[in-house]
């Protein structure tokens, strides 16, 4: 079991103290923050978001406002250390610099072909009489604020160990917060809406069961944190960068409206281990004047260190299917045989064990997968359950429990590889690590370098579980160096990763764009554990880190027709599923059901078939924190031409018939709770050409309680004054193909 941790500690009395001293300083009634006269001042390049700095009786302390409204009131900085004195106190101003920095530069893969990088940077440089050195630079966009601590080399701290961070984001308001509890282990939560003051009481009930979880404290939240003011202003506090250096939660303090940072710990309790000169994440205060400006916000990404690979054309977008829902249903098993309640790799003896008949990754089910996946024009499928030890693998806490090589007897490795290679698709390995990353840091290369013999480029590894070493969490820093270390060895291979369990991405995919994709986030395979509005909450939150592999596509929402036996209903339309194509973006995109769900609904799937998952520009036309989002997409049209993505389907043929290129939009919809009537503007589409628009809506009478596989699937002829007037159901949505004719 991991440690137990107690609820962070609080010091009110100081907090209270510091705060009277500056009531002169702050006017909230006029929304005005005033610091001192000789205050550092920075504004954004558009000059709305102002930045001001000042060490106040040795604290470093930051506000942050815009347009003259105050955003963060006067937040203390710094650390408290162990064994040593804290950084957050006793400083003095030993210099500043104001620098400017403006690119342009260009995604491997992503929602547009170009990202602008412009911003206005503060550094300031701060010591001790004792010595102790400590920067912070502070880098403010038009849409928020970056920053980060920085220990200089010519500093009397070189090797030091946190106890906290005491980053500080003392908030104007007590504004609605769309949130999950925090936590060490896992952030697969459903999303809460509540005024930050309400976090507390709606935070102590308990907490639904995950494979590994660690209650923090009933103040506790995780980033990103959405938050939207009563003026109307979306404010999202998240971290980017985060490298050899634990997540951070945030805890609610005394005021109900402040947080400050609380970071994860490692097995002995110690916050982070750090040698100057290191720098620590940035802290980011994202500011907008509407949903769709979030979404549009590159900000984390823009943090993040450019691409560090010389060589990335063998990093391509994937449309996957997977022999991996059915056994998430209970339709199959990952395991093998029932002979054996306790598994050693290298001494059980699987090729005399009896099979027990529902191993889901046969050689004769896997060919039908690749059957199905090549006829509509898939690139990929991931195989689940294919290698020894999946008998007793879960809750026994194994530190050798697989070996990531040795398949099982009815999986043949070499020819199913090839079968899947002679039509034209590839497969995708599985490393279920089971939370023993001490092990598969041990076969790790042995594992690499079979993908690279048999023409494998992907992995899905997985995180299920309690962390080896014992007392480790997910979110602590060796296992973000762990989680950077599989990165880092896979770009060797040339392999793209796809990490489930593991950490929240920070950006990270700019600088290693073969992390293709992630989990960290309550995915399609809760089933009916998601709540209606959950999927329009994670583009606000979970995905502005970074893409997402959220498994969408699931059209038979009754578990009980996809496995005989089993029970539950999933909480959507079929056509919500569709709408996920675009509003969710991932390079990676999975259509997660079974072949033979599909083939009951053709006519829809063909939208997954034509969608692309590359794209040089998105639009996002409206949206509202877990009510609803739309969002239109334009494909990457060099990505197309590659073959490399969806190569096989009826867009790529389209698009370059008759010998030039058609122009293609893509545009989905999602809905919550509520049903929604909306009016689709397509402004966006070039004038002076005509386009049939597809349409796959929700039916009239569709509800993803009573009738969710209820669509209407249309065709008209559109141009870019076209407005088209859609219904969508209680946690519905739509998706519309455009093509030019």
């Amino acid at each position: 079991m991991l440690n137990p941790v107690p609820t962070p500690v609080r010091r009110s009395g100081i907090l209270s103290a510091f705060l009277l001293t500056l009531l002169t300083l702050v006017s909230c009634s006029s929304k005005t923050v005033r610091m001192p006269a000789d205050a550092l001042s920075l504004r954004s390049p558009d000059t709305q978001l102002e930045l001001k700095f000042a060490v106040l009786d040795g604290v470093p302390t930051y506000t942050l406002s815009r347009a003259g409204q105050a955003v963060v009131l006067p937040s203390r900085l710094g650390f408290d250390l162990i064994g040593r004195e804290s950084l957050d106190n006793g400083f003095t101003l030993n210099g500043s610099a104001f620098d400017t920095f403006d690119e342009t530069w260009e995604p491997v893969w992503g929602e547009e072909a170009q990202i602008r990088n412009h911003y206005n940077e503060l550094l300031v440089r701060l010591k001790k009489e004792s010595g102790e050195a400590m920067d912070i630079r502070f880098r403010l966009y038009d849409d928020g604020l970056g920053f980060r601590y920085e220990f200089p080399i010519d500093n009397k701290l070189t090797y030091f160990k946190i106890a906290e961070e005491k980053t500080e984001f003392a908030l104007a308001g007590d504004h609605t917060a769309w949130w999950i509890s925090g936590d060490y282990d896992t952030q697969e939560y459903n999303y809460t809406r509540s005024r930050l003051s309400e976090i507390p009481r709606i935070n102590a009930a308990p907490r639904p069961y995950n494979a590994s979880q660690t209650d923090i404290s009933s103040r506790a939240v995780q980033t990103a944190l959405q938050m939207k003011t009563d003026e109307g202003l979306y404010v999202n506090i998240h971290e980017a960068r985060v490298l050899d250096y634990p997540t951070a939660n945030l805890v609610l303090m005394d005021d109900n409206r402040s947080f400050q940072i609380h970071l994860t710990p490692d097995a002995e309790g110690v916050k982070g281990r750090l040698q100057a000169p290191c720098v620590s994440p940035w802290r980011t205060v994202q500011v907008c004047t509407s949903a769709p400006a979030v979404l549009a916000s590159r900000l984390i990404l823009n943090l993040n260190d450019p691409c560090v690979l010389d060589d990335v054309s063998w990093i391509h977008p994937t449309k996957y299917m997977g022999v991996w829902w059915e056994m998430i249903t209970g339709k199959t098993h990952w395991s093998y045989t029932s002979d054996y309640p306790s598994v050693q790799l290298g001494v059980t003896d699987y090729a005399h064990a009896k099979p027990h008949g529902r191993h889901g990754a046969n050689n004769a089910n896997v060919r039908r997968y690749i059957d199905f996946a090549a006829e509509n024009g898939f690139d990929a499928l991931l195989i689940e359950g294919w290698n020894e030890g999946w008998e007793d693998w879960f809750g026994a806490q194994k530190d050798f429990v697989f070996d990531f090589i040795t398949p099982y007897p009815d999986f043949d490795l070499p020819a199913l590889n090839a079968y899947a290679h002679s039509k034209g698709m590839r497969l995708i390995m599985h490393h279920e690590t089971s939370s023993s990353t001490v092990n598969y840091e041990r076969w790790m290369e042995q594992a690499y370098d079979l993908m690279n013999q048999y023409g494998y480029d992907a992995v899905k590894s997985g995180y299920v579980g309690n962390i080896i070493p014992y007392g480790e969490h997910h979110y602590s820093q060796p296992l973000i160096n762990h989680y950077h270390y599989a990165v880092v060895e896979a770009a060797k291979h040339h392999i793209m990763v796809n990490a489930h369990e593991a950490v929240r991405p920070t950006g990270l995919c700019r600088t290693w764009p073969n992390m293709i994709g992630n989990e960290s986030a309550m995915g399609n395979e809760f089933m009916a554990n998601i709540n209606p509005g959950h999927t329009a909450t994670l583009p606000f939150t979970r995905l502005q880190g970074g893409p997402m592999d959220f498994t969408p596509g699931i059209f038979e929402q009754d578990m009980s027709i996809t496995a005989p036996g089993q029970t539950g209903k999933m909480r959507h339309t079929l056509c919500n599923q569709l709408g996920l194509y675009v509003t969710f973006y991932s390079p990676l995109q999975m259509a997660a059901d079974l072949p033979e769900n599909y083939a009951r609904f053709m006519d829809a799937f063909q939208f997954i078939k034509d969608v692309a998952v590359d794209w040089d520009k998105s639009l996002y036309l409206e949206a509202d924190p877990g009510e609803y989002i739309i969002t239109a997409r334009h494909p990457k049209m060099a990505t197309l031409n590659s073959g490399r993505l969806s190569g096989h389907s009826s867009v790529y043929d389209f698009v370059y018939k008759d010998g030039r290129q058609h122009d293609v939009w893509y545009v989905g919809g999602i809905t919550g709770e509520n049903a929604r009537e909306v009016s689709v503007k397509l402004n966006f589409l070039q004038p002076g050409l005509r386009y049939e628009a597809t349409i796959y809506a929700d039916a009239a009478d569709a509800d993803y309680e009573t009738n969710p596989q209820a669509y209407t699937i249309t065709k008209r002829t559109v141009d870019s004054s076209t407005v088209l007037d859609l219904h969508m159901a209680r946690s519905g949505g739509f998706a519309i193909s455009l093509r030019e004719l």
